[in-house]
């Protein structure tokens, strides 16, 4: 069988390791799970927190799907509300930026990761 299973409280939060802990959570479980052409992230803004920057990709597509918590999220100059089982498809070159509400904001975040997608700027 050809699969790997992890659980996403093994994986290391980034976030603590530059500087962001105060703000969210962050796990980028790709190389724990030898996935070679999916991206996964796992994050968690904690109550009221904004993440501490705004990214985007220049070529890659990316879906986010709200688990828990409600929050909104900025993108290029337009703000949408979310809320638990939302999902959000962002085309290349949109700007994403999010913030939680008051019950903190957990959501993943999945995008094809080939060498010519991994752009982020």
């Amino acid at each position: 069988m050809n699969y790997t299973h992890k659980s996403l409280c093994e994986i290391i939060d980034v976030a603590v390791q530059y500087g962001y802990a105060d703000h969210q959570e962050a796990r980028f479980p790709r190389g724990e799970l030898g996935a070679t052409a999916t991206g996964l992230a796992h994050l968690k803004i904690k109550p009221g927190r904004r993440e501490p920057f705004a990214h985007r990709h220049r070529r890659a597509e990316e879906i986010i799907v709200v688990l828990s918590g409600t929050g909104r999220v900025k993108l290029d100059n337009e703000l949408v509300d979310l809320s638990p089982r939302d999902a959000v498809r962002l085309g290349p070159g949109v700007t994403r930026a999010l913030e939680a509400g008051d019950a903190g904001l957990r959501f993943s975040c999945l995008a094809h990761t080939s060498k010519r997608c991994r752009d982020r700027r």
